[in-house]
């Protein structure tokens, strides 16, 4: 099978051979995978998946199960997020643990399953751990990303007022996608402006913690999600500081399980949320799509198409 494999420090279109599933495990014959920060970030460090075959977050078709599958047959289409066993999407066929995939509903494309998969479910995450409640007002940075994107809408969805934080591309995208607010940070500072949240939600965040600390409401909550390895230590570092008084900082460590994919498929499904495609690109052309994620002006997500 086709896969596209790291090495040499370079992503390579590579014939390799086709996995076979173990038990619990179904083998999926792919047919998008989307693109995440953490792919680049990842190559860039030298954390490099044990088969060194990226992509995380894919949708496709049952081609075969193995021992022990009760959830999936031949035929059935799923979606889910691969990052708790080694990855492996970025290739014609994927051995998967059924228990980190759900079915994919029958109106839902296979780009967006799988452009939903990690980016939607790590809003959704993110904004139970800040305890957002409806009527509440959140303050999303990054709003730009795959991320913010869902963040917004997930927002909305739980009745809360999403004011989103991204650059002037993304304005009017933003308000369509039922921001309340749009700060378009080239001409706005939230950390000047005398506003507070009761959750700010900091994707990919490059701000100085302080500057989200003025922004809390006096029992808010700052919940930091991804981002340079920099601002994480910082995170973990001062977060505790930041916490002094009835502010809380915390730091989301996103984790894939089927409920939350269920809820997010049944949404997207609905109409109630819609995943935001920025570029699709073949498989052959995945280390340009990387690159032009890599790059950080990606509106909403990036695809490969695979079959």
């Amino acid at each position: 099978m086709k896969a596209v494999v790291f090495e040499n420090k370079a992503l390579q279109l590579r014939e390799v051979e086709k996995p076979t599933p173990g038990s619990g495990e179904v083998l999926v014959k792919i047919r998008a995978v989307a693109l995440n920060a953490a792919d680049y970030r990842s190559m860039s460090l030298g954390a490099i998946p044990k088969g060194r075959i990226f992509g995380a977050d894919v949708a496709g078709q049952v081609e075969a199960v193995g021992p022990d599958v009760t959830r999936f047959k031949m035929g059935d289409a799923v979606f889910g997020d691969l990052s708790g066993c080694g990855f492996g999407g970025l290739a014609e066929y994927a051995a998967a643990p059924e228990r980190l995939l759900a079915a994919k509903p029958a109106g839902v494309s296979d780009a967006d399953a799988a452009a939903s998969a990690m980016a939607a479910v790590t809003a959704l995450q993110g904004l139970r751990l800040g305890n957002l409640k409806a009527g509440q007002n959140v303050l999303i940075y990054g709003a730009g990303g795959g991320v913010g994107n869902f963040a917004v809408q997930l927002a909305r969805h739980l009745g809360a007022r999403a004011t989103a934080v991204c650059g002037p591309a993304n304005v009017e995208l933003m308000r369509s996608l039922g921001a309340e607010r749009v700060i378009d940070y080239t001409r706005e500072d939230f950390a000047a402006d005398g506003q507070r949240y009761d959750l700010i939600l900091a994707v990919n965040g490059s701000r100085p913690l302080g500057d989200y600390r003025r922004a809390l409401n006096p029992r808010g909550v700052l919940v930091t999600v991804g981002g340079e390895l920099s601002q994480v230590f910082k995170t973990m570092l001062f977060g505790p500081l930041l916490s002094l008084g009835g502010r809380k900082a915390r730091l989301l460590a996103a984790k894939p399980n089927v409920p939350d994919l269920e809820f997010i498929a049944g949404l997207v499904a609905q109409g109630r949320i819609r995943p935001v495609i920025d570029r699709r690109y073949p498989l052959e052309q995945t280390a340009e799509a990387v690159a032009y994620l890599a790059r950080g002006h990606a509106r909403g997500k990036v695809i490969v198409e695979v079959g």
